[in-house]
């Protein structure tokens, strides 16, 4: 066990180390780069990923990423690939191998079988000048120098920088398709990002006959009791028509409570806020997160209004957060 240590320090120095790979890496990212996503897109097929020991969990993530953004992809690791499951390959599908080393014998024993299946090998490698970039059609080189642990040995500048690459590669083939907000919540419908997108207020609102609502000239006391009876941590003014002025929230009440001790004589008038922030029910889920969190301070919740600003309910961030599983 070691003496006393500046661990954050230590912490500090690995993360600078990481960050400092990821701007070699930028360096040298090719014109391989280009010619990997025209390939892609031209294929218009799979992408497969291949990888040994910690990289092949970057390969996955990578895999990941690229299908929930439209481009379809998996991951092989490289001894099944040998034992049967290169048969999830069709002609013209590009595989990519990550090592960090570019010497890893699994993969390099797969190139020459990933050709005569008619798939362009891609290496994503640490070292440009490795065995696996010199057999591999294309190469995407993350280097990413020395490693940011003590040792200098395990992987973690690498596999940040591996990372980055497959990133890069993704984002420029969302940037390529067009990929749109709509698709990515189509393809999330299970996530919070998803659901924000997919969602409208119309689905989550509470409707107006669970809200507390009250004329302005109502007393103080029955906007108590109403936030009471319609627990849902507001008391909206309206008018004869229904069309929202204002709005009182739990916060304006205890703040009236601890300046005021005679309650008597004040109304609703005297305490709503005239000038809520507000949503309309066509609206996503994200706009109103959005829009509780925009301004000087965040509110919890909102007042739903359609035509003419008449209220239509009240929608509060418990019941976005709720929305999302």
């Amino acid at each position: 066990m070691r003496g006393p240590c500046n661990w954050r320090e230590l912490a500090r120095k690995a993360i600078v180390a990481e960050s400092d790979a990821l701007r070699r890496t930028a360096t040298v990212l090719s014109e391989d780069f280009d010619r990997v996503v025209s390939l892609i897109l031209q294929r218009n097929g799979k992408v497969l990923l291949t990888a040994v020991g910690k990289s092949s969990f970057i390969a996955q993530k990578i895999a990941a990423t690229l299908t929930s953004t439209g481009t379809q992809s998996l991951f092989v690791h490289p001894t099944e690939a040998l034992h049967g499951d290169l048969g999830i390959l069709s002609p013209g599908d590009p595989t990519i191998l990550l090592s960090r080393s570019g010497s890893s014998d699994e993969l390099l024993s797969l190139v020459p079988l990933l050709r005569h299946l008619g798939s362009t090998p891609i290496a994503l490698v640490g070292k440009g000048d490795s065995p696996l970039a010199r057999r591999c059609d294309y190469v995407l080189e993350a280097f990413a120098g020395r490693e940011a642990d003590p040792l200098g040995l395990v992987p973690t500048s690498s596999a940040v920088s591996a990372l980055a690459v497959g990133d890069a590669l993704v984002c420029a083939l969302m940037a390529a398709r067009n990929f749109r907000p709509d698709q990515f919540s189509l393809l999330h419908p299970g996530g919070q990002l998803g659901r924000n997108l997919l969602l409208r207020v119309a689905d989550v609102l509470h409707p107006l006959d669970g809200v507390a609502c009250l004329a302005p000239a109502a007393p103080v006391r029955e906007v108590i009791m109403a936030m009471t009876e319609k627990p849902l941590g507001a008391c909206c003014t309206v008018d004869g028509e229904g069309k929202l002025l204002g709005i009182i929230t739990d916060g304006d009440i205890r703040r009236l409570v601890q300046r005021t001790e005679d309650l008597r004589g004040i109304r609703a008038a005297d305490i709503h806020s005239t000038q809520p922030r507000t949503v309309r029910p066509e609206q996503s889920v994200g706009e109103a997160v959005a829009a509780m969190e925009s301004g000087p301070s965040q509110v919890s919740v909102l007042p739903v209004i359609g035509e003419n600003g008449i209220l239509l309910g009240l929608v509060r961030i418990h019941d976005t957060v709720g929305a999302m599983g």
